[in-house]
């Protein structure tokens, strides 16, 4: 009977063992249901209290929510204080958010927003400021199959800057709906809604942007 206190102690660690265990795999499973659920539930989840669902929601745009940013900033760091200042609003505001639209719509329409914004309290010019490196031409879908000759690279490179150049004198609606459309790839009827206006509105503003944007390149036709 003298060992029964060890056997006893023995089982009660094994239980404590298992518990934790359960709890390890219950984190596991909830991360798991987090990263499937859909935009909605993690919202309801997040407005209920629920951290975790919120910092999914993040995770899961982050990276269009900079390049949207970086698009109109053209500069890495004010591109992440954008996007950090979106999420932000995003956080104030979400108890607000009641299902009307998409959360990707609304969502997106604060990060044009605060992009908007941005611009209009900008004082200084970013055409010849912008960072060398565009982001969005590091990703693989962007790369060349083959390097370009080193003359079409120059060429390449010259039009680049004069696009850069001319998006920067553009009316910012103008701007943010050839953004949205052209480096973003959105519809116009998503573009509509996030800037809360009528598409024939932005198919106006993206008719004036190119036209802008082609009697500038026009020494290049």
């Amino acid at each position: 009977m003298a060992c029964l206190p060890a056997v006893e102690g023995f089982a009660a660690f094994r239980r404590l063992v298992l518990s934790f265990s359960s709890m390890r795999e219950t984190a596991k499973g909830r991360e798991s249901r987090l990263s499937s659920a859909g935009d909605e539930q993690l919202v309801a989840l997040a407005q209920d209290g629920d951290r975790r669902a919120f910092e999914q929601l993040i995770e899961r745009h982050r990276q269009k929510a900079y390049h949207i940013a970086f698009s109109f900033a053209r500069h890495r760091e004010e591109a992440k204080d954008l996007s950090q200042e979106a999420f932000l609003k995003v956080f104030a505001n979400l108890k607000k958010f009641d299902g009307r639209s998409s959360f990707y719509t609304w969502f997106y329409r604060i990060v044009v927003n605060v992009c908007l914004d941005y611009k209009r309290r900008s004082k200084r010019t970013l055409a010849g400021e912008f960072d060398e490196t565009d982001e969005s031409r590091l990703e693989p879908s962007h790369q060349p199959a083959r390097p370009l000759p080193l003359d079409q690279q120059v060429l390449a490179g010259q039009i680049s800057l004069k696009v850069d150049a001319a998006l920067q004198t553009l009316p910012a609606k103008q701007r943010a709906a050839f953004i949205l459309k052209n480096h973003q790839g959105l519809s116009i009827k998503e573009i509509a809604e996030m800037m809360e206006t009528a598409e024939g509105t932005v198919k106006a503003h993206l008719h004036r942007a190119v036209t802008a944007l082609r009697q500038s390149l026009a020494e290049f036709a």
